[in-house]
């Protein structure tokens, strides 16, 4: 194994030492295409295949990209400079929503592909990856999209759970609301459906007010103290991720909820049978019927089914993430066919939401190459060793754990 883990390790440096083109040799394309704007970098040679990256969740409006002469690989994702030296093109698209974007990004990736396919031409094969929300995004487009011959996917740190991360989200607002709509100063407006939709609150609003029932970690109230302590028994999740999941349960299921195009107004989730574990909570918690029609919307929205035909996926994630929990990779395990899947779990010694080493990401995008090439499928044991060969090159360490047991979903994502 040592062997040829060592001879790897040399092809791979000097695939990223010897194959990357000049400058000269690149061609980058910026457009819009149907509201959402694209870009697209093609190598010459071009080894006819592609790369489609999909970034991660932003409240922020869509923006073109640019073209930085010292970055020009920038917004394609991490493995872009090496995916680029291997001979792939690269392709991505910004999204015509914001948010839980997953209602239109099926059209933002056809858009994406008709501009490339017209400059470009067809290309061989198709790699669909992403991050955190654009885990979800790749997986529903393999599943759903019909874009071509997509022969792996690639998913880093994905919300693969679909819809179901939102029933921890408001699992975790209407926590809060028990536990601190009380305190004076800590009150947010909305609830089940995030803020309202004229709300004018900003994100140093909310955690102004979440900072007066909960305290900042260096000057806590005993009385803040536990009321921390009340919500993260509840929900579960790590303290270092607090305010970034009040922001989303707030800003994020406000948008779920108001866009026209999305929700159209109406709550799609639901907590009425939801056992929280705790007496007083499920004494006080504010309970929600949410709406029928917008329930099966949300689930189209995606929860994936597990139908990816011969695609062959490759997710990696990591076990403290509190923003896109770990269990995201048990609740597709349950569903995908278990010869197109495999799963590693990188284990921190503080959570982080995709702390990937750069060694780990690129043992996944490796072992995922290689088993469409025909290698058998990889476990966590065989990224790890992947990993470990590539480290010295790249930056580690290899935190990939062979014995770790995908955790229950039930235990967070509380069934309904």
């Amino acid at each position: 194994m040592r062997q040829v883990a060592s001879k790897f390790a040399i092809l791979v440096f000097a695939t990223i030492t010897f194959m990357t083109p000049q400058a000269s040799a690149q061609v980058f394309v910026t457009g819009e295409a149907g509201g959402a704007f694209f870009k697209f970098a093609v190598p010459q040679p071009w080894n006819g295949d592609l790369v489609i990256w999909n970034e991660g969740l932003s409240l922020a409006t869509n923006g073109p990209f640019t073209v930085d002469p010292a970055n020009p690989l920038a917004n394609l994702g991490a493995l872009a400079p090496i995916q680029f030296a291997q001979g792939f093109a690269i392709a991505t698209t910004g999204r015509r929503q914001v948010g839980w974007a997953v209602f239109k990004s099926n059209n933002d990736l056809h858009s994406m592909m008709d501009n490339f396919v017209a400059r470009f031409g067809s290309p061989a094969r198709i790699f669909v990856t992403g991050g955190s929300l654009g885990g979800l995004v790749a997986i529903q487009a393999i599943e759903t999209a019909q874009l071509g011959n997509v022969v792996g996917g690639l998913s880093l740190c994905g919300a693969l759970a679909g819809s179901r991360v939102w029933d921890l989200a408001l699992d975790m607002r209407l926590t809060y609301d028990a536990v601190c709509s009380s305190v004076p100063g800590a009150a947010i407006p909305g609830g089940a459906e995030g803020l309202p939709a004229d709300s004018t609150l900003t994100v140093a609003q909310i955690l102004a007010a979440a900072a007066q029932c909960t305290g900042i970690p260096a000057f806590r109230t005993p009385e803040q103290q536990a009321r921390l302590a009340k919500i993260l028994s509840i929900t579960k999740l790590p303290e270092s991720f607090f305010q970034t999941d009040m922001i989303f349960v707030t800003f994020g299921m406000a948008d779920l909820v108001h866009d026209r195009t999305k929700l159209n107004g109406k709550v799609g989730t639901q907590n009425l049978n939801v056992d929280y574990g705790d007496p007083v909570i499920n004494g006080s918690v504010e309970r929600v019927s949410g709406d029928v029609g917008a329930s099966n919307r949300l689930e189209k929205n995606y929860t994936p089914s597990g139908n990816v035909g011969n695609t062959r996926i490759v997710s990696l994630h990591t076990d403290k993430d509190g923003l896109v929990i770990v269990e995201n990779e048990t609740a597709y395990a349950s569903r995908v066919p278990a010869g197109n899947f495999t799963s590693a779990v990188a284990i921190e010694t503080a959570p982080s939401h995709c702390g990937f080493r750069p060694a780990e990401a690129l043992a996944g995008w490796e072992s995922l190459r290689a088993w469409v090439a025909g290698a058998p499928k990889p476990t966590a044991a065989s990224i790890q060793a992947t990993c470990q060969a590539v480290a010295p090159i790249v930056g580690g360490p290899c935190r990939i754990d062979p014995t770790f047991v995908l955790p229950d979903p039930d235990v967070r994502m509380r069934p309904r």
